[in-house]
C-alpha cells in the first residue's frame, strides 16, 4: 500500500513539476492525474514486469482509499473561504448576480442543445 500511494503522490509530484517548469495552463495534479492513467496503462501492456503492487489491486484499494476520505481534502480551502469572510461579504451582490447569471446561462445553453438533439434524433414511423 505504501508502494501505492508512493506511486500516487508521485505522478502528483512530476505533474505539478510540468506544470511549473512548463509554464502551461494546466493544473499539476490534473497532468499527475494523466500520468496516473499513463502508469495504469502501461501496466496493462507490461503485465507480469509491472511491480506485484500494480498487478494485485493494491494501486486501486489506495485510490479508493484516498476517494473515500476526499472530503477531508475540502477542510483548508473551507478554512480559506471563513477566514475571508469580510471579502465575501464585500462582494456578496456581486457574486450573488454572477451565480444568478451564470446558473441562467447553462439552463438556456442546456435547453437549447437537448432541443436541438432532440430534433435531430430518428423517430419511428408511426404503424397503422
Amino acid at each position: 500500500m505504501l508502494l501505492s500511494l508512493g506511486l500516487i503522490l508521485l505522478c502528483q509530484l512530476v505533474g505539478e513539476a510540468i506544470a511549473r517548469g512548463t509554464g502551461i495552463a494546466v493544473p499539476g495534479p490534473v497532468i499527475g492525474l494523466v500520468l496516473c492513467v499513463l502508469l495504469l496503462a502501461a501496466r496493462d501492456r507490461i503485465g507480469r514486469l509491472a511491480p506485484v503492487e500494480l498487478r494485485d489491486g493494491t494501486f486501486e484499494q489506495t485510490g479508493r482509499g484516498i476517494l473515500s476520505h476526499l472530503s477531508l481534502l475540502f477542510i483548508p480551502a473551507g478554512v480559506g473561504v471563513v477566514q475571508r469572510l469580510d471579502v465575501l461579504a464585500g462582494n456578496a451582490l456581486i457574486i450573488v448576480m454572477a451565480l444568478t447569471v451564470s446558473t441562467l446561462l447553462s439552463l438556456a445553453v442546456t435547453a437549447k442543445v437537448f432541443a436541438f438533439v432532440a430534433s435531430r434524433t430518428v423517430r419511428p414511423r408511426d404503424t397503422p
